[in-house]
């Protein structure tokens, strides 16, 4: 599967997408506390990705998924789906929204933490978000993709968490995972970035070793392998002329949405 270069009508489906699903988070997180369910917080997003932005859930039937987002509290990696079982406090969950409207992606995830939690959860997802932004600030045309986990990981292994091998970023737009996939550690890789090329980045940060597993039970939950937590953020950019424009952005990032180089 080759790159796909977004024209300037695509680009502005996938700003709306971007946008959308930013929103999602924003409007989730007052309810993200001890006593609700994961289950309960997948409706809330389903509802308003359908009837409030009249828009698609992504991961809802894909290849088989079985709800609207995924929920991955303490030790789950990635792809953990909602139930029934209860937040509690000193939990750390993240999120991940994924919307289509107009036959786009946009696609992000934020770690919430449940009240008070200990000082290594809190330094984990801080660090997750800190590697996320330094590999933002460094997208631009003409960078090899392998900088990027570059940057990534020895922020990670200098807090010493460990990045996630066996999950990656991924190109997006009239699908929900295109060319190229985008390693958050040092790798060989040797495609350079291109203006109108749209990509997550969303560094997976374990709080003890990188390795992980899946639950044979339902195939999708992601776990850490020797039971240590995980933390991930996750945002959409477009590569533009001289730099980035992060499509998902939310009042409580701390990062510009356009990033320029000269």
């Amino acid at each position: 599967m080759s790159i796909k270069i977004k024209t300037p009508e695509e680009i502005e489906k996938m700003r709306v997408a971007g946008q959308l699903a930013a929103d999602v988070l924003v409007m989730i997180a007052p309810h993200v506390k001890a006593g609700v369910t994961t289950d309960e917080l997948n409706t809330l997003c389903h509802d308003y990705i359908v009837d409030v932005q009249q828009a698609i859930p992504a991961p809802l039937n894909y290849h088989g998924f079985p709800k609207s987002i995924c929920t991955s509290v303490n030790d789950v990696i990635c792809h953990g789906i909602p139930n029934h079982k209860k937040l509690r406090e000193g939990d750390i969950i993240n999120l991940d929204i994924t919307v289509i409207k107009d036959g786009y992606h946009g696609d992000t995830s934020a770690m919430f933490i449940v009240g008070e939690t200990t000082p290594l959860r809190r330094q984990l997802c801080k660090v997750a978000q800190e590697s996320l932004y330094a590999a933002i600030k460094q997208v631009r045309p003409g960078m090899c993709i392998t900088e990027i986990g570059a940057v990534i990981q020895p922020i990670v292994e200098k807090a010493g968490f460990s990045v996630v091998r066996d999950y990656c970023g991924h190109g997006i737009g009239a699908e929900f995972h295109e060319e190229p996939q985008i390693l958050h550690y040092r790798n060989g890789g040797k495609q350079e970035l291109k203006p109108g090329m749209c990509f997550t980045i969303e560094p997976m940060v374990n709080s003890k070793k990188y390795h992980c597993k899946v639950n044979p039970k339902d195939g999708w939950t992601v776990t850490t392998k020797d039971g240590g937590d995980s933390a991930q953020w996750e945002h959409t950019l477009l590569v533009t002329e001289d730099g980035c424009e992060v499509l998902t952005l939310r009042p409580d990032d701390t990062i510009d949405r356009l990033i320029k180089h000269g």
